[in-house]
Protein backbone atom coordinates (compact mmCIF):
# COMPACT_ATOMS: atom_id res chain seq x y z
CA UNK A 1 0.00 0.00 0.00
CA UNK A 2 1.33 3.65 -0.89
CA UNK A 3 2.36 5.68 1.83
CA UNK A 4 1.95 9.58 1.62
CA UNK A 5 4.60 11.62 2.82
CA UNK A 6 2.12 12.40 5.32
CA UNK A 7 0.79 9.20 6.67
CA UNK A 8 3.48 8.58 8.68
CA UNK A 9 2.83 12.07 10.53
CA UNK A 10 -0.94 11.11 11.05
CA UNK A 11 -0.55 7.64 12.37
CA UNK A 12 2.50 9.20 14.74
CA UNK A 13 -0.16 11.90 15.52
CA UNK A 14 -3.51 9.39 16.20
CA UNK A 15 -0.46 7.31 18.29
CA UNK A 16 -0.42 10.31 20.35
CA UNK A 17 -3.71 10.87 20.72
CA UNK A 18 -4.52 7.22 21.98
CA UNK A 19 -2.02 7.36 24.48
CA UNK A 20 -2.07 10.96 25.66
CA UNK A 21 -5.50 10.53 26.02
CA UNK A 22 -7.03 12.77 23.18
CA UNK A 23 -10.48 12.30 22.56
CA UNK A 24 -11.07 14.14 19.51
CA UNK A 25 -8.01 14.22 17.29
CA UNK A 26 -7.85 16.44 14.14
CA UNK A 27 -11.08 15.60 11.65
CA UNK A 28 -8.25 15.69 8.79
CA UNK A 29 -6.07 13.02 11.08
CA UNK A 30 -8.79 10.78 11.27
CA UNK A 31 -9.27 10.60 7.70
CA UNK A 32 -5.78 10.06 6.40
CA UNK A 33 -4.98 7.46 8.41
CA UNK A 34 -4.80 3.26 7.19
CA UNK A 35 -6.10 1.23 9.32
CA UNK A 36 -2.98 0.01 9.47
CA UNK A 37 -2.74 2.12 13.19
CA UNK A 38 -5.38 0.09 14.16
CA UNK A 39 -3.96 -2.94 13.43
CA UNK A 40 -0.62 -1.86 15.49
CA UNK A 41 -2.65 -0.78 18.60
CA UNK A 42 -5.54 -2.53 18.21
CA UNK A 43 -4.51 -5.84 16.73
CA UNK A 44 -6.21 -6.10 14.14
CA UNK A 45 -4.66 -8.42 11.42
CA UNK A 46 -5.89 -7.25 8.13
CA UNK A 47 -5.13 -3.60 6.31
CA UNK A 48 -7.94 -0.89 5.07
CA UNK A 49 -7.22 2.06 3.63
CA UNK A 50 -9.51 4.87 5.10
CA UNK A 51 -10.83 7.53 3.18
CA UNK A 52 -13.82 8.61 5.40
CA UNK A 53 -13.76 8.68 9.12
CA UNK A 54 -16.00 5.25 9.38
CA UNK A 55 -15.85 3.70 6.35
CA UNK A 56 -14.67 -0.20 6.00
CA UNK A 57 -14.08 -0.27 9.68
CA UNK A 58 -17.40 -2.33 10.41
CA UNK A 59 -15.91 -5.01 7.81
CA UNK A 60 -12.54 -4.95 9.39
CA UNK A 61 -13.88 -5.72 12.85
CA UNK A 62 -15.91 -8.63 11.77
CA UNK A 63 -13.53 -10.18 9.41
CA UNK A 64 -10.73 -9.73 12.22
CA UNK A 65 -10.44 -13.18 14.89
CA UNK A 66 -7.67 -10.74 17.01
CA UNK A 67 -9.35 -8.04 17.65
CA UNK A 68 -8.02 -7.08 21.26
CA UNK A 69 -6.43 -4.06 23.72
CA UNK A 70 -3.89 -5.83 24.97
CA UNK A 71 -0.66 -4.16 23.07
CA UNK A 72 -1.77 -0.88 24.15
CA UNK A 73 -4.80 0.24 26.71
CA UNK A 74 -7.58 1.99 24.68
CA UNK A 75 -9.21 5.68 25.33
CA UNK A 76 -12.53 4.77 25.20
CA UNK A 77 -13.54 8.14 23.74
CA UNK A 78 -11.19 8.13 21.26
CA UNK A 79 -11.58 4.64 20.56
CA UNK A 80 -15.46 4.85 19.45
CA UNK A 81 -14.59 8.41 17.43
CA UNK A 82 -11.72 6.15 15.41
CA UNK A 83 -14.22 3.32 14.81
CA UNK A 84 -17.98 4.21 15.23
CA UNK A 85 -19.42 1.45 13.24
CA UNK A 86 -18.48 -0.72 15.82
CA UNK A 87 -21.66 -2.23 17.72
CA UNK A 88 -21.02 -1.07 20.69
CA UNK A 89 -19.48 1.98 22.91
CA UNK A 90 -16.57 1.05 24.20
CA UNK A 91 -16.94 3.15 27.01
CA UNK A 92 -20.20 1.23 27.88
CA UNK A 93 -17.71 -1.73 28.54
CA UNK A 94 -15.46 -0.42 30.67
CA UNK A 95 -19.24 1.64 32.65
CA UNK A 96 -21.12 -1.32 32.94
CA UNK A 97 -18.58 -3.52 34.17
CA UNK A 98 -17.12 -0.82 36.45
CA UNK A 99 -13.28 -1.31 34.85
CA UNK A 100 -10.55 0.85 35.34
CA UNK A 101 -9.69 3.14 32.53
CA UNK A 102 -6.45 1.29 31.63
CA UNK A 103 -7.59 -2.42 31.66
CA UNK A 104 -6.02 -4.48 29.46
CA UNK A 105 -8.89 -6.77 28.15
CA UNK A 106 -7.95 -10.49 26.50
CA UNK A 107 -7.47 -11.43 22.84
CA UNK A 108 -10.95 -11.46 21.18
CA UNK A 109 -13.13 -10.04 24.25
CA UNK A 110 -14.44 -6.76 23.03
CA UNK A 111 -15.92 -8.85 20.05
CA UNK A 112 -17.22 -11.87 22.38
CA UNK A 113 -18.69 -9.07 24.66
CA UNK A 114 -20.85 -7.39 21.58
CA UNK A 115 -21.82 -10.88 20.66
CA UNK A 116 -23.12 -12.19 23.65
CA UNK A 117 -24.03 -9.03 26.29
CA UNK A 118 -27.69 -7.94 26.36
CA UNK A 119 -29.10 -4.52 24.75
CA UNK A 120 -27.18 -1.56 25.90
CA UNK A 121 -30.40 -0.04 27.76
CA UNK A 122 -30.70 -3.43 29.50
CA UNK A 123 -28.89 -4.27 32.55
CA UNK A 124 -26.28 -6.86 33.14
CA UNK A 125 -27.51 -9.57 34.95
CA UNK A 126 -25.31 -10.56 37.85
CA UNK A 127 -24.08 -14.15 36.53
CA UNK A 128 -23.13 -12.33 33.34
CA UNK A 129 -21.41 -9.77 35.01
CA UNK A 130 -19.65 -12.42 37.25
CA UNK A 131 -19.11 -14.48 34.44
CA UNK A 132 -17.69 -11.26 32.19
CA UNK A 133 -15.14 -10.18 35.03
CA UNK A 134 -13.61 -14.01 35.58
CA UNK A 135 -12.83 -13.85 31.80
CA UNK A 136 -11.11 -10.83 32.24
CA UNK A 137 -9.10 -12.17 35.00
CA UNK A 138 -10.42 -10.57 37.81
CA UNK A 139 -10.78 -12.80 40.83
CA UNK A 140 -7.75 -15.15 39.92
CA UNK A 141 -4.27 -14.99 41.80
CA UNK A 142 -2.87 -15.74 38.22
CA UNK A 143 -3.16 -12.31 37.45
CA UNK A 144 -0.92 -10.45 40.39
CA UNK A 145 2.35 -11.16 40.91
CA UNK A 146 3.86 -11.09 43.96
CA UNK A 147 6.95 -8.69 44.63
CA UNK A 148 8.20 -7.53 48.17
CA UNK A 149 6.37 -8.80 51.31
CA UNK A 150 5.92 -5.44 53.74
CA UNK A 151 4.17 -6.13 56.47
CA UNK A 152 2.84 -9.10 58.51
CA UNK A 153 -0.06 -8.80 61.56
CA UNK A 154 -2.28 -10.88 63.38
CA UNK A 155 -4.58 -11.94 60.63
CA UNK A 156 -2.93 -10.64 57.35
CA UNK A 157 0.03 -9.84 55.50
CA UNK A 158 0.44 -7.32 52.56
CA UNK A 159 2.44 -7.81 49.66
CA UNK A 160 3.83 -5.25 46.70
CA UNK A 161 2.65 -6.66 43.59
CA UNK A 162 1.98 -5.99 39.97
CA UNK A 163 -1.63 -6.48 37.70
CA UNK A 164 -0.88 -8.26 34.92
CA UNK A 165 -4.31 -6.90 33.83
CA UNK A 166 -3.27 -3.44 33.86
CA UNK A 167 0.35 -3.35 34.89
CA UNK A 168 0.52 -1.02 37.66
CA UNK A 169 1.41 -1.24 41.03
CA UNK A 170 -1.20 -3.00 43.50
CA UNK A 171 -1.16 -3.86 46.89
CA UNK A 172 -2.32 -7.74 47.89
CA UNK A 173 -3.90 -7.93 51.20
CA UNK A 174 -3.77 -11.76 52.77
CA UNK A 175 -5.96 -12.41 55.26
CA UNK A 176 -5.94 -16.03 56.73
CA UNK A 177 -8.67 -18.36 56.92
CA UNK A 178 -9.37 -20.02 60.22
CA UNK A 179 -10.63 -23.34 59.49
CA UNK A 180 -13.06 -23.25 61.97
CA UNK A 181 -13.50 -19.69 62.37
CA UNK A 182 -13.63 -18.61 58.32
CA UNK A 183 -13.22 -14.92 57.67
CA UNK A 184 -12.02 -12.56 60.66
CA UNK A 185 -15.16 -9.67 60.64
CA UNK A 186 -12.62 -7.09 60.39
CA UNK A 187 -11.97 -8.57 56.66
CA UNK A 188 -15.68 -9.21 55.71
CA UNK A 189 -16.52 -5.43 56.99
CA UNK A 190 -13.61 -4.12 55.31
CA UNK A 191 -14.81 -5.66 51.61
CA UNK A 192 -18.79 -4.76 52.27
CA UNK A 193 -18.15 -1.46 52.71
CA UNK A 194 -15.13 -1.08 50.61
CA UNK A 195 -16.95 -2.27 47.91
CA UNK A 196 -19.85 0.30 47.79
CA UNK A 197 -17.33 3.81 48.34
CA UNK A 198 -15.74 5.09 44.99
CA UNK A 199 -14.23 7.93 46.48
CA UNK A 200 -10.51 10.10 45.36
CA UNK A 201 -9.83 10.47 49.23
CA UNK A 202 -10.84 6.37 49.56
CA UNK A 203 -8.31 3.71 48.98
CA UNK A 204 -9.48 1.63 46.22
CA UNK A 205 -10.08 -2.18 46.71
CA UNK A 206 -9.78 -3.44 43.06
CA UNK A 207 -10.36 -6.93 43.05
CA UNK A 208 -11.91 -10.03 45.85
CA UNK A 209 -9.95 -13.35 45.53
CA UNK A 210 -11.16 -16.25 47.76
CA UNK A 211 -9.07 -19.45 47.66
CA UNK A 212 -9.73 -22.00 50.71
CA UNK A 213 -6.80 -20.72 52.62
CA UNK A 214 -7.40 -17.18 52.24
CA UNK A 215 -9.08 -13.97 51.12
CA UNK A 216 -6.63 -11.53 49.52
CA UNK A 217 -7.54 -7.96 48.50
CA UNK A 218 -6.08 -6.12 45.53
CA UNK A 219 -5.91 -2.35 46.51
CA UNK A 220 -4.79 0.45 44.61
CA UNK A 221 -0.86 1.14 45.60
CA UNK A 222 0.09 4.05 47.64
CA UNK A 223 3.53 5.01 48.31
CA UNK A 224 2.81 5.59 52.37
CA UNK A 225 1.22 6.67 55.19
CA UNK A 226 0.98 10.19 57.30
CA UNK A 227 3.02 8.68 59.68
CA UNK A 228 5.94 7.92 57.38
CA UNK A 229 5.42 11.47 55.23
CA UNK A 230 5.64 13.40 58.47
CA UNK A 231 9.30 11.30 59.19
CA UNK A 232 10.24 12.04 55.98
CA UNK A 233 10.01 15.88 56.23
CA UNK A 234 11.53 15.74 60.12
CA UNK A 235 8.14 16.22 61.36
CA UNK A 236 7.91 19.90 59.86
CA UNK A 237 5.66 20.04 57.05
CA UNK A 238 4.43 22.97 55.37
CA UNK A 239 1.34 24.89 56.79
CA UNK A 240 -0.01 24.75 52.55
CA UNK A 241 0.46 21.02 52.76
CA UNK A 242 -1.15 20.52 56.52
CA UNK A 243 -4.13 22.32 54.76
CA UNK A 244 -3.93 20.33 51.74
CA UNK A 245 -4.32 17.01 53.41
CA UNK A 246 -6.40 18.16 56.06
CA UNK A 247 -8.88 19.35 53.25
CA UNK A 248 -9.17 16.00 51.83
CA UNK A 249 -9.43 14.29 55.06
CA UNK A 250 -12.52 16.04 55.85
CA UNK A 251 -13.65 15.42 51.72
CA UNK A 252 -12.95 11.80 52.14
CA UNK A 253 -15.12 11.52 55.95
CA UNK A 254 -17.72 13.63 54.53
CA UNK A 255 -18.36 11.22 51.58
CA UNK A 256 -18.03 8.07 54.61
CA UNK A 257 -20.66 9.97 56.78
CA UNK A 258 -22.83 10.61 53.68
CA UNK A 259 -23.24 6.66 53.02
CA UNK A 260 -23.93 5.98 56.86
CA UNK A 261 -20.25 4.87 57.16
CA UNK A 262 -17.78 5.65 60.52
CA UNK A 263 -14.44 4.78 60.19
CA UNK A 264 -13.75 4.32 63.51
CA UNK A 265 -10.00 4.27 63.12
CA UNK A 266 -8.42 7.06 62.34
CA UNK A 267 -4.80 7.91 62.70
CA UNK A 268 -1.91 8.56 60.59
CA UNK A 269 -1.07 5.45 59.89
CA UNK A 270 -4.34 4.72 58.05
CA UNK A 271 -4.02 7.72 56.03
CA UNK A 272 -2.09 7.10 52.82
CA UNK A 273 0.04 9.35 51.09
CA UNK A 274 0.63 9.04 47.27
CA UNK A 275 3.36 10.95 45.82
CA UNK A 276 1.38 13.49 44.11
CA UNK A 277 -0.07 13.99 47.63
CA UNK A 278 -2.90 12.56 47.51
CA UNK A 279 -4.56 11.18 50.14
CA UNK A 280 -6.84 8.14 51.24
CA UNK A 281 -8.57 6.88 53.71
CA UNK A 282 -7.35 2.88 54.67
CA UNK A 283 -7.90 0.49 56.60
CA UNK A 284 -11.73 0.04 56.88
CA UNK A 285 -11.36 -2.99 59.26
CA UNK A 286 -13.05 -1.38 62.71
CA UNK A 287 -15.43 0.78 59.59
CA UNK A 288 -19.17 0.16 60.15
CA UNK A 289 -22.19 0.95 58.61
CA UNK A 290 -24.52 3.36 60.69
CA UNK A 291 -28.06 3.62 59.13
CA UNK A 292 -29.73 4.11 62.44
CA UNK A 293 -29.10 5.63 65.79
CA UNK A 294 -27.54 2.86 67.99
CA UNK A 295 -26.65 1.95 71.75
CA UNK A 296 -24.94 -1.61 70.53
CA UNK A 297 -21.07 -0.61 69.49
CA UNK A 298 -17.89 -1.29 71.23
CA UNK A 299 -16.48 1.18 72.66
CA UNK A 300 -13.12 -0.64 72.04
CA UNK A 301 -12.31 1.35 68.93
CA UNK A 302 -10.12 3.95 67.72
CA UNK A 303 -5.89 4.03 68.82
CA UNK A 304 -6.24 5.04 72.31
CA UNK A 305 -4.25 8.54 71.43
CA UNK A 306 -7.26 9.39 68.74
CA UNK A 307 -9.67 7.69 71.11
CA UNK A 308 -12.88 10.94 72.11
CA UNK A 309 -13.02 11.33 75.27
CA UNK A 310 -16.81 9.98 75.59
CA UNK A 311 -15.72 6.75 74.26
CA UNK A 312 -12.61 6.24 76.69
CA UNK A 313 -15.26 7.19 79.54
CA UNK A 314 -17.78 4.00 78.21
CA UNK A 315 -19.98 5.83 75.54
CA UNK A 316 -21.20 3.00 72.97
CA UNK A 317 -24.00 5.86 72.27
CA UNK A 318 -21.87 7.15 69.06
CA UNK A 319 -21.87 8.55 65.53
CA UNK A 320 -19.85 10.53 63.33
CA UNK A 321 -18.73 13.11 66.02
CA UNK A 322 -16.58 9.90 66.50
CA UNK A 323 -14.43 10.46 63.55
CA UNK A 324 -14.53 13.88 63.86
CA UNK A 325 -12.33 13.91 67.32
CA UNK A 326 -9.74 11.73 65.36
CA UNK A 327 -9.51 14.59 62.74
CA UNK A 328 -8.67 17.07 65.24
CA UNK A 329 -5.85 15.08 66.90
CA UNK A 330 -4.53 14.66 63.62
CA UNK A 331 -4.41 17.98 62.38
CA UNK A 332 -2.60 18.98 65.70
CA UNK A 333 -0.41 16.55 64.70
CA UNK A 334 1.05 17.59 61.45
CA UNK A 335 0.94 21.43 62.53
CA UNK A 336 3.52 20.64 65.01
CA UNK A 337 4.86 17.17 64.23
CA UNK A 338 4.35 15.43 67.52
CA UNK A 339 0.85 13.52 68.89
CA UNK A 340 -1.69 15.85 71.20
CA UNK A 341 -2.59 13.19 73.70
CA UNK A 342 0.29 10.14 73.43
CA UNK A 343 -1.36 8.53 76.79
CA UNK A 344 -0.57 5.07 77.95
CA UNK A 345 -3.87 4.01 79.45
CA UNK A 346 -7.05 4.73 78.85
CA UNK A 347 -6.85 6.72 82.59
CA UNK A 348 -3.25 8.28 81.57
CA UNK A 349 -5.29 9.60 78.42
CA UNK A 350 -8.01 11.27 80.31
CA UNK A 351 -6.06 13.29 82.11
CA UNK A 352 -3.67 14.30 79.57
CA UNK A 353 -6.93 15.65 77.26
CA UNK A 354 -7.89 17.58 80.77
CA UNK A 355 -4.86 18.92 81.40
CA UNK A 356 -5.00 21.03 77.94
CA UNK A 357 -8.21 21.66 77.07
CA UNK A 358 -9.55 21.46 81.11
CA UNK A 359 -11.19 19.43 83.09
CA UNK A 360 -14.96 19.31 81.99
CA UNK A 361 -17.89 20.94 83.90
CA UNK A 362 -21.65 20.65 83.70
CA UNK A 363 -21.32 23.82 81.45
CA UNK A 364 -18.74 22.37 79.05
CA UNK A 365 -20.02 18.82 78.89
CA UNK A 366 -23.92 18.62 80.38
CA UNK A 367 -24.50 15.43 82.34
CA UNK A 368 -20.69 14.67 82.75
CA UNK A 369 -21.34 15.36 86.57
CA UNK A 370 -23.95 12.07 86.34
CA UNK A 371 -20.83 9.84 84.57
CA UNK A 372 -20.18 7.27 86.85
CA UNK A 373 -16.70 6.43 84.93
CA UNK A 374 -15.89 10.24 85.37
CA UNK A 375 -16.74 10.28 88.89
CA UNK A 376 -15.02 6.89 90.01
CA UNK A 377 -11.59 8.68 88.64
CA UNK A 378 -11.60 11.76 90.97
CA UNK A 379 -9.92 13.77 88.20
CA UNK A 380 -7.88 16.96 89.43
CA UNK A 381 -9.22 20.28 88.50
CA UNK A 382 -7.32 21.97 85.46
CA UNK A 383 -8.47 25.10 83.96
CA UNK A 384 -6.26 24.20 80.63
CA UNK A 385 -4.72 26.36 78.16
CA UNK A 386 -5.42 27.65 74.70
CA UNK A 387 -4.29 25.35 72.03
CA UNK A 388 -2.81 27.72 69.89
CA UNK A 389 -0.21 28.08 72.59
CA UNK A 390 0.85 24.14 71.69
CA UNK A 391 0.69 24.92 68.53
CA UNK A 392 2.15 28.21 67.23
CA UNK A 393 2.57 28.10 63.73
CA UNK A 394 -1.42 27.53 63.70
CA UNK A 395 -3.26 30.41 62.33
CA UNK A 396 -6.33 32.34 64.30
CA UNK A 397 -9.01 30.54 61.65
CA UNK A 398 -6.78 27.45 61.98
CA UNK A 399 -6.97 27.25 65.92
CA UNK A 400 -11.30 27.94 65.44
CA UNK A 401 -11.34 24.98 63.10
CA UNK A 402 -9.33 22.41 65.52
CA UNK A 403 -11.54 23.79 69.00
CA UNK A 404 -14.50 23.02 67.08
CA UNK A 405 -12.74 19.35 66.16
CA UNK A 406 -11.94 18.59 69.70
CA UNK A 407 -15.05 19.23 71.57
CA UNK A 408 -15.84 17.19 75.00
CA UNK A 409 -19.44 17.11 73.90
CA UNK A 410 -19.75 14.75 70.78
CA UNK A 411 -22.90 16.87 69.47
CA UNK A 412 -21.09 19.70 69.88
CA UNK A 413 -18.11 18.92 67.44
CA UNK A 414 -18.70 20.20 64.19
CA UNK A 415 -19.50 17.68 61.13
CA UNK A 416 -16.98 17.52 57.89
CA UNK A 417 -19.33 18.12 55.56
CA UNK A 418 -19.36 21.85 57.54
CA UNK A 419 -15.89 21.45 58.43
CA UNK A 420 -15.05 21.33 54.46
CA UNK A 421 -16.61 25.26 54.30
CA UNK A 422 -14.90 26.65 57.27
CA UNK A 423 -13.08 29.79 56.32
CA UNK A 424 -9.67 28.50 57.23
CA UNK A 425 -9.56 26.70 54.00
CA UNK A 426 -10.48 29.90 51.93
CA UNK A 427 -7.44 30.25 50.08
CA UNK A 428 -7.61 26.87 48.29
CA UNK A 429 -10.32 28.29 46.53
CA UNK A 430 -13.89 28.09 45.50
CA UNK A 431 -13.30 24.74 43.09
CA UNK A 432 -12.24 22.56 45.50
CA UNK A 433 -15.57 22.60 47.22
CA UNK A 434 -17.41 21.27 43.55
CA UNK A 435 -15.53 18.52 42.92
CA UNK A 436 -17.04 15.27 41.83
CA UNK A 437 -16.50 12.38 43.87
CA UNK A 438 -13.96 10.59 42.18
CA UNK A 439 -11.96 13.65 41.29
CA UNK A 440 -8.80 14.33 42.56
CA UNK A 441 -8.14 18.12 44.40
CA UNK A 442 -4.87 18.12 41.96
CA UNK A 443 -7.21 17.84 39.28
CA UNK A 444 -7.21 21.93 39.93
CA UNK A 445 -3.98 23.25 38.59
CA UNK A 446 -3.41 25.60 41.35
CA UNK A 447 -3.23 22.61 44.16
CA UNK A 448 0.24 21.81 44.68
CA UNK A 449 2.15 20.28 47.30
CA UNK A 450 4.75 23.16 48.28
CA UNK A 451 8.49 21.70 50.29
CA UNK A 452 8.14 20.69 53.42
CA UNK A 453 10.98 22.57 55.07
CA UNK A 454 12.30 19.45 56.82
CA UNK A 455 12.00 17.42 54.11
CA UNK A 456 14.65 14.40 53.98
CA UNK A 457 15.70 12.59 50.40
CA UNK A 458 14.80 9.30 49.55
CA UNK A 459 19.02 8.81 49.91
CA UNK A 460 19.08 10.36 53.19
CA UNK A 461 16.52 7.25 54.04
CA UNK A 462 17.76 3.95 55.65
CA UNK A 463 18.19 0.93 53.64
CA UNK A 464 15.57 -1.38 53.53
CA UNK A 465 12.52 0.66 54.83
CA UNK A 466 9.60 -0.47 52.84
CA UNK A 467 6.51 1.75 51.84
CA UNK A 468 3.14 1.16 53.65
CA UNK A 469 0.06 -0.30 51.97
CA UNK A 470 -2.91 -0.91 53.40
CA UNK A 471 -3.26 -1.52 56.64
CA UNK A 472 -3.60 -5.05 58.58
Amino acid sequence: MHKSPTTKHHSGSIRQAVLSGCSSPDPSVVTNISVEVAHQYYGFKRRYPLQGPTQGLKEVFHSSSTFHCSAAPINCSLAHYLFPSLPFPFQDINKRLSLPADIRLPEGYLKKFAKNSPPFDKPLSRRFRRTSLSEIGFGKLESYVKLDKVGEGTYATVFKGRSKLTDNLVALKEIRLEYEEGAPCTAIREVSLLKNLKHANIVTLHDIIHTEKCLTLVFEYVEKDLKQYLDDCGSIMSVYNVKIFLFQLLRGLAYCHRQKVLHRDLKPQNLLISDRGELKLADFGLARAKSVPTKTFSNEVVTLWYRPPDVLLGSTDYSTSLDIWGVGCIFYEMITGRPLFPGSTVEDELHLIFRILGTPTEESWPGINTNDNFLSHNFPHYDGEPLITHAPRITNDGHDLLCQLLQFEARRRICAEVALRHVYFRDLGEKVQDLADTTSIFSIKEIRLQMDPGKHFPAQRELGEFKYLPGF
